[in-house]
């Protein structure tokens, strides 16, 4: 087959693969808005209940700097957090480079990195103005070590992937390593999240106790229920293997020893082999009818010779 033909046809297969890929669209598209409105209402809640319920926001180092924190790590460390882990899986975005995502990607973590440094910073000023200790509890273990995690797992993605100085054999080492690492961190600031709501909540429902169902109560946990599903709905979209961003073409696979090719590669690869192999079965098929047609005319005239 000509040179022409054949990176038409592989473009066409490429092509098609890319429309398999966003095979169960509806449903993603269905899941991505109930993740954004669920996470959204997560920030509104946690807005309406250190407003509502707490007396509001400041930087005095009295309560109202302490109530940034469950903001802050609502906004930046939960709901964008969310959405950069699944920025790639938007199919809207698959014709933008790939470089592009990566920057948008880690943009988002890194607001996210900023936005959760300040709510520690303002905890840790409340609590040297207020002389309480700093440290004591499971859930500040967690969240200062899933915060240092994440900053680390932010400086390494940066160098390693977003700027062009890494070989691929390193990326193809730290990849799979980094993807496990950043859900892990997602679910382990959800669960530190959920922690700190319950002991804020143990600390300051005295009258009326929190075990007696008072309104702040009832509302905080309603809270944490939004939490609980937005992470549910972000880990569901990015586990899904046929949301997956494709393979860009002409892009060279990071793992090239064959250990776990990507699938819309092999896919492809079958296709455009089909392909060929019907394309040459079909011309050898033209010349086959061609010389049988040939040699009927010549066994016509001769037959036709003889007779005269």
């Amino acid at each position: 087959m000509p040179r022409p033909q054949r990176q038409v046809l592989q473009q066409a297969v490429v092509e098609h693969g890319v429309l398999m890929a966003m095979e169960g669209y509806r449903g993603f598209l269905g899941l991505l808005v109930s993740a954004l409105l669920v996470g959204f209402l997560s920030v509104i809640f946690v807005l309406v209940w250190v407003l509502h319920f707490r007396e509001g926001l400041g930087w005095n180092g009295s309560g109202l700097e302490f109530n940034w924190h469950p903001v802050l790590a609502v906004t930046g460390f939960v709901f964008i957090q969310g959405i950069a882990i699944i920025v790639y899986r938007l199919p809207w975005t698959w014709k933008c480079s790939k470089l592009l995502m990566k920057s948008i990607h880690a943009g988002l973590n890194a607001v996210a990195a900023i936005l959760a440094i300040i709510s520690v910073v303002a905890v840790f000023e409340y609590h040297n103005v207020r002389k309480v200790p700093h440290m004591y509890s499971l859930h500040s273990w967690v969240g200062l070590t899933a915060l240092i995690l994440y900053i680390q797992q932010l400086v390494v993605g940066f160098f390693v992937f977003l700027l062009p100085w890494a070989p691929p054999s390193l990326r193809a080492i730290v990849m799979p390593i980094h993807v496990y690492s950043g859900l892990l961190l997602f679910g382990t600031v959800i669960a530190t999240v959920l922690m700190g709501v319950t002991e804020k909540l143990f600390f300051v429902l005295k009258h009326p106790s929190y075990h007696s169902f008072p309104p702040e109560g009832v509302f905080t946990n309603t809270l944490g229920l939004l939490i609980l599903v937005f992470g549910a709905l972000i880990f569901w979209i990015v586990t899904r293997p046929q949301w997956k961003r494709p393979r860009e073409p002409g892009s060279v696979p990071l793992q090239l020893n064959g250990g776990n090719a990507d699938r819309m590669e092999g896919a492809i690869a079958i296709s455009s082999a089909h392909s060929m192999d019907a394309a040459d079965a079909a011309d050898a098929e033209s010349s086959s009818e061609g010389a049988a047609r040939k040699r009927t005319l010549g066994l016509a005239d001769s037959g036709q010779r003889s007779t005269m």
